[in-house]
């Protein structure tokens, strides 16, 4: 359909450019001194009107000779032979108009005397008219395709880190696991039962990741205990060596996170923290969420300077900040301070609701 018809707004604006044009018109014929200004008014008005309805065929034209480099040639000779044609309906439209004022003996002469000289001005302006028409539907044309192809540029935006966000989320499984089955590796041989009881705590800790990456968010008190279930795994391999602390505040409890959001960071923390110490250390993990401000995520540990890097470094710390940015862009940030002695990762997430929750 006609884009113009199809919006009351644009065909109200249309139909007013169009009685403008037609002003313009009747100051033109009042000019030359042939017609008084109620002439003048009487004759321009419903011509630019009646043209302007015309002047909307000229979509048709526009899209059956698009704006082309190739057929250049082509599209001018079609609008050229359409603004002829229109031109001419125009002219008739004009005689038979004064006919009809001069029947209604709207005015004590007849206008058509001397209408000759009006013809060049007719013929003139309806060419040009048409063709300011064909460039506006070509303009509009052109905003149109420009507003698809930004909504399928962020359509496929939104495609490509959807499926970013599945495959970091991927990969964390066999990350876990991998550092998982290590720890059960060096307990099978000496440890034997705590072997055993790691299997166990595996198993179970290996259902709540599953159910916990089935969803794309979960709250962060789901993630923390999910975080409790990986260091109880680790704490019987490292025993004493490993001390927890975690504090988390209530109203943080609730807000909502990306699934597996946080099992990279305690992974983090004891393959190349508290591992590398003779005497082990300590994973603190706290959250907390300010009046207005962000949710607050710390994860720290000691390390050991002087220990060499281990393969790996970096991957799990890596995939947690690239889905945050696939996640929230800039609402959130991923900082890493590191100390001679200490390791800490700070998150600042929007402190939103899990969807589907009361406030969310």
């Amino acid at each position: 359909m006609q884009p113009i018809l199809a919006d009351r707004r644009q065909l109200f604006a249309y139909v007013a450019a169009w009685e403008v044009l037609g002003g313009l018109l009747a100051v033109l014929l009042g000019l030359t001194g042939r017609y008084s200004w109620a002439e003048a008014l009487v004759l321009s008005l419903p011509l630019t009107g009646l043209y302007g309805f015309i002047c909307l065929g000229s979509f048709w034209v526009c899209r059956a000779a698009p704006l082309s480099t190739a057929a250049l040639t082509r599209v001018l000779a079609a609008q050229l032979a359409a603004a002829a044609l229109c031109a001419l309906v125009l002219l008739q439209a004009a005689q038979a108009w004064l006919r009809i004022v001069d029947r209604a003996e709207v005015f004590p002469r007849t206008l058509r005397e001397g209408a000759q000289t009006l013809v060049p001005l007719l013929l003139g302006m309806g060419v040009v008219l048409y063709l300011l028409a064909a460039a506006g539907h070509y303009l509009l044309a052109a905003l149109e395709a420009s507003r698809k192809a930004e909504t399928e540029a962020l359509r496929y935006q939104v495609l490509s880190r959807e499926a970013e966000l599945r495959t970091l989320r991927a990969q964390l499984h066999p990350h876990f696991l991998f550092n998982s089955l290590n720890s059960i590796s060096a307990l099978v041989g000496a440890r034997p039962e705590e072997a055993r009881r790691v299997c166990l705590l595996l198993a179970d800790l290996l259902r709540q990741s599953l159910s916990a990456g089935k969803h794309d968010f979960s709250t962060l008190g789901q993630e923390v205990a999910l975080v409790k279930s990986y260091l109880a795994v680790e704490k019987v391999r490292f025993g004493e060596r490993l001390g927890i602390e975690v504090e988390v505040a209530p109203e943080a409890e609730r807000c909502a996170v990306p699934s597996l959001l946080l099992q990279p960071l305690a992974e983090n923390a004891v393959t190349h923290g508290i591992s590398s110490l003779i005497e082990g250390g300590t994973v603190r993990l706290t959250a907390s969420v300010r009046d207005g401000g962000p949710l607050v995520v710390i994860c720290e540990n000691p390390k050991d300077e002087a220990a060499a890097p281990r393969p790996g470094t970096g991957l799990g710390l890596e995939s947690v900040r690239r889905r945050l940015d696939a996640v929230y862009g800039r609402e959130a940030s991923f900082a890493i301070t590191r100390a001679a002695a200490h390791f800490k990762v700070e998150l600042r997430l929007p402190p939103s609701p899990l969807p589907g929750e009361p406030g969310a």
